[in-house]
């Protein structure tokens, strides 16, 4: 099939997929905004704090996840949180935006999910505007040295739910964070994809030392060979990317590679920026990444749900 615009080359027709289990999975979505998903019946015995803090870590995430999945500001937090509580009876104090704020700097938000004795892991990353000018400003005149954005590492698993979290500023390369992205994952590691920005030999390292024994990482184009074939060392992991390439071509080493399952990851991000979009509230470091663990907490609430099952359609 032939396009006049394509001057007479062939079109690639992107894959239609369908999704087998709708019914279940569209139970799931309704289940996202359910206030009994986010609010426990137990909250009396969770929600004030002990000591000098009126309110519990618990209560500040919990807060702090309903802000994320209704998608308000801190002072509607409160009130909606103070109305959801006057209709249900339930007589609890409420913090205010002033302490939610101060409160969401001091938590040390955990990364909640499944345990695993062993894992496949996917790093990918993405930026989040902190502040700054609009975009039709930017433009227009050009950007200033108010836009900031800071950088989302987020490692997931093939099956779309997320393994770890580190957040950075906009300039630190993909590449060094690799060690507390992998130290926060308890699971033997068994397969690791990322794309070229994770070519280097610190990477690899890491990951032979974690007992990794697939690495679907790209090498760059002007890459040598490490180990010779004739040395008595142990074949290196990248040097057998690097022959493969060269005997298969790097389209067909990626297919067959499986190098593909990184898209999963872009996935997992697609997921993020679609559900919270692409800024941060908090303007501190501490308060910027537990918002963003907190939003990563409510991804993996929605992946144990339920996600859709597709499969390609011809």
């Amino acid at each position: 099939m032939k396009n006049a615009k394509d001057n007479g080359k062939p079109t690639k027709q992107k894959q239609k997929y369908k999704v087998r289990n709708w019914s279940d999975y569209n139970k799931s979505l309704v289940k996202r905004g359910s206030l009994t998903l986010w609010i426990s019946e137990d909250i009396n015995e969770w929600w004030q704090g002990d000591g000098h803090d009126t309110y519990s870590d618990k209560a500040i995430e919990a807060m702090l996840a309903m802000q994320a999945v209704y998608g308000l500001p801190l002072r509607a937090t409160s009130g909606f949180v103070s109305s959801v509580f006057d209709l249900l009876g339930i007589v609890l104090p409420v913090p205010d935006y002033t302490t939610l704020s101060r409160r969401a700097r001091h938590l040390r938000v955990v990364l909640r999910r499944t345990s695993k004795q062993a894992t496949d892991f996917i790093l990918d990353s993405t930026g989040a505007k902190v502040y700054g000018e609009g975009e039709w400003k930017v433009r227009q005149h050009g950007t200033c040295t108010r836009r900031t954005w800071k950088k989302l590492h987020i490692g997931s698993d093939s099956d779309g739910e997320i393994r770890a979290v580190v957040v950075t500023d906009n300039d630190t390369h993909d590449s060094t964070v690799i060690d507390d992205a992998l130290n926060q994952e308890t699971a033997r590691i068994t397969d690791f994809y990322g794309d070229g920005a994770y070519d280097t030999f610190g990477v690899y390292q890491s990951l032979l030392s974690r007992g990794a024994t697939g690495f679907h990482i790209p090498p760059q184009k002007n890459a040598i060979i490490q180990v010779h074939g004739n040395a008595k060392r142990s074949p290196y992991p990248r040097d057998e990317n690097l022959r493969s390439i060269r005997r298969l071509g790097r389209s067909t080493w990626k297919k067959r590679s499986g190098y593909h399952t990184r898209s999963l990851g872009e996935t997992v991000m697609f997921r993020y920026k679609t559900t919270f979009g692409d800024h941060m509230t908090f303007r501190t470091a501490p308060g910027q990444r537990n918002e963003v663990m907190v939003k990563c907490n409510i991804l993996n609430v929605f992946h144990a749900l339920g996600m859709p099952e597709s499969y390609p359609v011809t």
